[in-house]
């Protein structure tokens, strides 16, 4: 299709997506980079682009590509998401909450944010915080083994093992190949 229209800024971003489907994140950031040129408000092809510079471990480059996506669209709530994802790479805790809980904001049932808030509010040590937000996205989704194994942790730090156990417990009912809960079982299990 580009031969026949080199002007087609969808043709691009499709050929982008293509290619990063093969792994060629190079090769689509170029394809992706005309189609911006074509149409400079394609939020798919700055979304994408930033997909494949986050890939690329290109954090501040995957953090201002999504940035220009909220630009154009402020209700993109996977551009905060995957903003979300960078930042937590850098280390940028409190920037990662900030880009999940707007994404919250905008969808009160993006389980993935509740999740992705919690980790980064456990890191911050704000244990409280980080169970309140995975028992939010266990109340959305009670059948995900890595939200239950997560609370766990926290509780495991708050040292509330009987808590930690029940929700290892659970998460290996869910998933007997969460070699995580079965360690972290054992660990708030020596613990209690």
């Amino acid at each position: 299709f580009i031969e026949l229209d080199p002007n087609d800024a969808i043709a691009y971003s499709n050929r982008g997506a293509s290619k990063a489907s093969l792994k060629d994140n190079y090769g689509a950031i170029a394809d992706y980079n005309k189609a911006i040129e074509i149409d400079p408000n394609d939020t798919g092809a700055y979304f994408n682009r930033g997909v494949s510079k986050y890939r690329l471990k290109d954090y501040y480059g995957a953090i201002a590509d999504n940035t220009k996506v909220i630009e154009i669209d402020p209700n993109d709530t996977g551009a905060y998401y995957n903003r979300s994802n960078s930042k937590f790479k850098l280390k940028d805790y409190y920037g990662a909450i900030a880009d999940n809980t707007k994404a919250i904001e905008i969808d009160p049932n993006y389980a993935s944010a509740y999740s992705n808030r919690g980790v980064s509010k456990h890191m911050l040590k704000d244990y409280y915080g980080a169970i309140a937000d995975y028992t939010k996205v266990i109340e959305i989704d009670p059948n995900d083994a890595e939200n239950y194994t997560n609370r766990g942790i926290s509780k495991h730090s708050l040292k509330d093992y009987y808590g930690a156990i029940a929700d290892y417990t659970k998460a290996i009912e869910l998933d007997p190949n969460d070699a995580t809960a079965y360690s972290q079982r054992g660990v708030s299990k020596y613990y209690n």
